[in-house]
Parts: C-alpha cells; sequence; structure tokens
C-alpha cells in the first residue's frame, strides 16, 4: 500500500481523480457494473459549510464525475442550518449532516431521506479545571449558537446519557460558535463543544482538557456522528444518480482516511480550510475509513432515545426511522464494495 501512495501524484489527487485509476488506492473492489444503467441525470448540488468533518463530500469532486455527472457544484452556506435548509429545498441534493440533530430536522417535516453513515467521531467537548467528567456540567455554563442546535444537542444527548436533566441542570448561553469558543478560551465559560477544526485549535493553544473525545470514547465512538442525506424528491426522481453519488463519497471517505496529508492540501487549495495543520490532525484522527463498522439505523435510535429523554424529542425512534431513511443504497454498495 505504501508504494502506491507514493506513485499517486500531486498531479493526479488534486485534479485528475478516476473510478479506474483510484479502486487500489481506496482499497475498494467495486463488482461489475455494465449492468448499471446511467444516472438519470448529470448534475449534482452538494452543500460546502464550514465543517471540515465534511471533507469527503468536499473532495468528491472527480470521484462523482467518474459516476457519470458532468456538473458537480457547490452551494455555500455559512453555517449548520443554512445547510439542512438548502437540502430540504431543494437548493441542494446530498449534504452530510450530524447525527443527533436529524432527528429533530425529520420530526420538524423536513423532507429529507438519510441514506447512509459516513464516520464517526468529529466532535470534542471541552471543559475547564471544574469540568473533568460530563456530570460535572451541573450547574455549569455551556455556550451554543442555539436551542436545537447540533452544539446543544449533542450536550444534551451526553448529559441525558449521564442521567442530568439538560434543560434544568445545564446553564446555556447563546453565542455563535466562534463567540462561544472565544469565551472559553478566555475562562468566561465552563465548557465547549468543537467540531473541526476547532478542537485542533484548542489543543494547539492547550486551552482547556478534553472531557469526552466522540472519536474514542463509548457510548459516542460506537454510532455515527455524521450521515448522509438526500432530498427526498431528489433520491425518488433519481434512485440510479443517488446510488451512484453515495458511492462516490465513500470512496471520498477512504480517501480521507488514507491520504489525510493529501486531502489537507486539497481542501486548502480549493478554499474550504484556510490552515492545513488543523485539517491534516483533523483527517488524521476522525475514523473515516470505517464506514461499514458501525450501523446508520441504530445510531438514529440512539440519539433520538437521547433526545427524547431530554425532551427535545417527541416522536419515537420506530416512527422516525421509518418515514425517513432509506438504506437500499448503502446495503447495496455494502456487497459491491469489497476492501
Amino acid at each position: 500500500m505504501s508504494d502506491r501512495r507514493e506513485s499517486w501524484s500531486r498531479r493526479a489527487f488534486l485534479g485528475g481523480l478516476t473510478l479506474a485509476g483510484t479502486v487500489g488506492l481506496l482499497g475498494v473492489r467495486p463488482e461489475p457494473l455494465a449492468a448499471e444503467p446511467p444516472p438519470e441525470t448529470t448534475k449534482i448540488t452538494l452543500v460546502r459549510i464550514p465543517s471540515i468533518c465534511l471533507a469527503p463530500q468536499y473532495v468528491a469532486e472527480e470521484l462523482l464525475r467518474s459516476e457519470g455527472f458532468s456538473e458537480v457544484h457547490y452551494v455555500t452556506k455559512s453555517g449548520v442550518v443554512g445547510g439542512e435548509e438548502a437540502l430540504a429545498s431543494g437548493e441542494a441534493n446530498l449534504h452530510g449532516h450530524f447525527a443527533a440533530p436529524i432527528c429533530l430536522r425529520l420530526e420538524a417535516g423536513d423532507p429529507i431521506v438519510v441514506l447512509a453513515g459516513l464516520h464517526s467521531g468529529c466532535f470534542e467537548l471541552f471543559g475547564n479545571e471544574r469540568v473533568r467528567s460530563i456530570r460535572d456540567l451541573k450547574g455549569k455554563t455551556v455556550a451554543v449558537p442555539e436551542l436545537g442546535g447540533s452544539p446543544h444537542v449533542f450536550v444534551a444527548s451526553m448529559a441525558t446519557y449521564v442521567g442530568l436533566d439538560p434543560r434544568k441542570d445545564i446553564k446555556w448561553v447563546f453565542h455563535p460558535a466562534a463567540e462561544g469558543k472565544r469565551l472559553f478560551i478566555e475562562g468566561k465559560i465552563d465548557a465547549f463543544l468543537g467540531f473541526p477544526p476547532d478542537p485542533a485549535e484548542l489543543r494547539a493553544r492547550k486551552v482547556g482538557h478534553v472531557v469526552v473525545n466522540s472519536a474514542t470514547d463509548r457510548p459516542w465512538s460506537q454510532y455515527f456522528c455524521c450521515m448522509l442525506e438526500g432530498n427526498r424528491e431528489f433520491v425518488r426522481k433519481y434512485p440510479v444518480a443517488t446510488k451512484r453519488a453515495l458511492r462516490a463519497i465513500i470512496k471520498a471517505n477512504q480517501l480521507c482516511a488514507l491520504e489525510p496529508e493529501r486531502t489537507a492540501q486539497t481542501l486548502v487549495e480549493r478554499g474550504f480550510t484556510a490552515r492545513q495543520d488543523w485539517a491534516r490532525d483533523t483527517l488524521a484522527s476522525i475514523p473515516y475509513g470505517r464506514w461499514r463498522d458501525f450501523n446508520a439505523e441504530d445510531t438514529l435510535r440512539f440519539y433520538a432515545l437521547r433526545l427524547h429523554e431530554a425532551g427535545l424529542l417527541k416522536s419515537s425512534p420506530q416512527k422516525i426511522i421509518a418515514q425517513s431513511t432509506d438504506w437500499r443504497f448503502v446495503n447495496e454498495l455494502n456487497k459491491e464494495l469489497k476492501g
């Protein structure tokens, strides 16, 4: 494998990836696809938000082209909510999103379908000297952008799991993510939930300590943190295109796992992030290559139960899974893509 990595030129990585040229590198061998029809549409739109844990969808462009998409577009949004709104409206066709808040979007009636899990391990809870465990959050101050947003939902899930009531036991203050990070750095709040590249920055600056690392700490490390969703109408109308796009993004997942340094360089050169060192550290720490190891349906069930206990979700996990998931594509790819 090391020889193949070295022989994979920077030029090929940045602009010339093809299905034939990357199968060996990515460690997946497709079964013959001669009988598979071309995509019903040759245009696909993904979302770009300031979260580099979604690197697979950012570096999948050439792999998508190899699947028959001649037009690959990215719509830029300022945050997670904007990305979900773009998917729900049909402005975007596919998008990666955090597992826990997906449940809230589904209950709210967004016309989206969850297709697959992507990876685990992209969020980390940092605490000050007064917060050494999740239970220590009782009576402490945590900054989140909004109720129901990704940081709030994940922290609430963790608190509920250890027996806290996030509605009563935690002092929530509301600030944009960058402001919340600054307040934590200045010692004005007790805990901060970071998504890439924030954890890399906090470690580099030696601020606080990690209370929960979702890549290594159970039970969080046993579930997906990011999942791939599709616009419901796009998936219904273009099933072949959906499967082909999912295949490309899964292969891009492997790309991030095998080549974090070069992937980070690409993210910087294409303007997805500014710091190559932080991007490299993020890519190296997230288990992208383990997309087979976790169960997407179990992930939604786990977080839906936590959010139901926290009073944030009224629907049962069974209802959410039955109405808003479609695992047929990833099940087929599990058989076709052999390591």
